[in-house]
């Protein structure tokens, strides 16, 4: 793992084990979409990426570090329609 990406770790989260890594600010170049409040996540900010150990990488999302630690009070509840953007 590179200095960029930081390290990975396995989280248990909803019954299933979760890889956890956690981007740096200097690799975070894209907008992406916090599912745990359903605000951006602008480039620059450091953040984590969480998704279920045996998915198919699709499934990965873009954290908050603060929403990814409070996941279980900030569940992804908000039910995006199929045109929105899913960054």
């Amino acid at each position: 793992m590179g200095e960029r990406h930081g390290l990975q770790r396995t989280d248990n989260w909803l019954g299933e084990q979760w890889s956890v890594r956690h981007i740096s600010g200097a690799a975070a170049v894209k907008h992406y979409r916090c599912p745990g409040c359903d605000q951006e996540i602008p480039p620059g900010v450091p953040h984590v990426v969480a998704w279920p150990e045996y998915g198919d990488g699709d499934d990965r999302r873009h954290w908050h570090k603060a929403c990814w630690n409070a996941r279980d009070r900030r569940a992804a509840r908000i039910q995006r329609s199929r045109q929105a953007p899913r960054y």
